[in-house]
């Protein structure tokens, strides 16, 4: 482990879920506090977030320290432990709908279009993934009462 790895698990190796996404939210909204949507997107000028994602997950889930990014994964989900916290899907719930307010207004009209339909697409179908027949139906059902409000 490194010395990054053991300052973070010392600082956050003991607090809650709760505390833990308290914490999240504070710093996203310090992060970006001060900042306009316009300096949002000149912040994001000339980034690739296609290309520069998944370089940052496979470094945020380990790539690089000899870690496997499916197990490193699997870890942060709370699939490689009993009762372990979903990490990952704690910070992207929150951090994510705040990217793309900041990204989207900056891609061509064609790139927002394909994006927002293969998002949707993606959402509904690992959203609904166990879930019965009924319930995909509601989901679909609030996801369109949201979309056409």
């Amino acid at each position: 482990m490194g010395m990054m790895d053991e300052m973070m698990e010392s600082m956050i190796g003991g607090m809650t879920k709760e505390e833990k996404q308290e914490i999240m939210g504070k710093m996203m909204e310090k992060f970006f506090s001060g900042m306009t949507t316009e300096d949002k997107q000149k912040m994001m000028e000339g980034i690739n977030m296609a290309e520069m994602m998944p370089r940052m997950m496979m470094g945020m889930m380990g790539a690089n320290s000899g870690r496997t990014p499916m197990g490193m994964m699997s870890q942060m989900m709370g699939g490689g432990q009993a009762g372990g916290m979903p990490m990952m899907g704690n910070m992207m719930t929150q951090m994510m709908p705040q990217c793309v307010s900041t990204m989207l207004p900056g891609l061509p009209k064609e790139e927002r279009v394909d994006f927002v339909l293969k998002m949707i697409s993606t959402l509904l179908d690992r959203a609904s993934a166990d879930m019965s027949e009924k319930e995909k139906n509601d989901l679909v059902a609030r996801a369109l009462e949201r979309i056409t409000a």
